[in-house]
């Protein structure tokens, strides 16, 4: 098991790659068959885990991560354990502008078992965006499919003239306002 980098391989011309860690695999589904579905001019792969570290034995075949997204479930407490342990398995450069936190669930806060201080302590401790969506609305899935995709095309460095470090503390400082 190793670390995961963000500058280990290579970019791949006109393509991206993001990484969805959570541990409800259906939302990590819905989620990613969303982003498949919208329109864009980069080729992009979704990789999904449970946690990290990955296997090392793929490490050879895995292209190069653009961009994490954390999914925390507000209802599930082993939610937000599984994603701040595997957040000990990256390096830190990856949270120079190509981590976010999503917090799904956020629709049933009568139901919540994970406190909203929590989320956005960690998205203040790593220096990254935290989103805050239902995933089982279908329109809000699409809207942050799309959030998602513009976030990773940043990432990836097809938009010219704006790196994920800026993006992030614009993001950054619109969330704290």
């Amino acid at each position: 098991m190793s670390l995961v980098r963000p500058f280990d391989k290579l970019p791949t011309l006109n393509s991206a790659a993001i990484l969805l860690v959570g541990t409800d695999e259906s939302q990590q589904q819905q989620l990613a068959e969303a982003i498949l579905k919208e329109k864009k001019n980069f080729k992009i792969n979704i990789h999904v885990a449970t946690s990290l570290p990955l296997p090392a034995e793929r490490d050879h075949i895995r292209p190069r991560i653009d961009l994490i997204a954390f999914m925390i479930n507000m209802q599930s407490k082993h939610s937000l354990r599984n994603v701040e342990a595997s957040l000990s398995h990256m390096d830190a450069n990856f949270f120079l502008g190509k981590v976010c936190f999503l917090i799904t669930g956020v629709g049933r806060m009568n139901h919540c078992s994970v406190e909203m201080n929590a989320v956005r302590k960690l998205g203040n401790l790593y220096c990254s965006p935290v989103l805050f969506c239902e995933l089982d609305s279908e329109g809000i899935r699409v809207a942050t499919a799309q959030r998602l995709l513009r976030m990773l095309q940043i990432c990836a460095g097809h938009m010219p003239g704006v790196s994920a470090l800026f993006f992030s503390s614009l993001m950054k400082s619109s969330i704290d306002e």
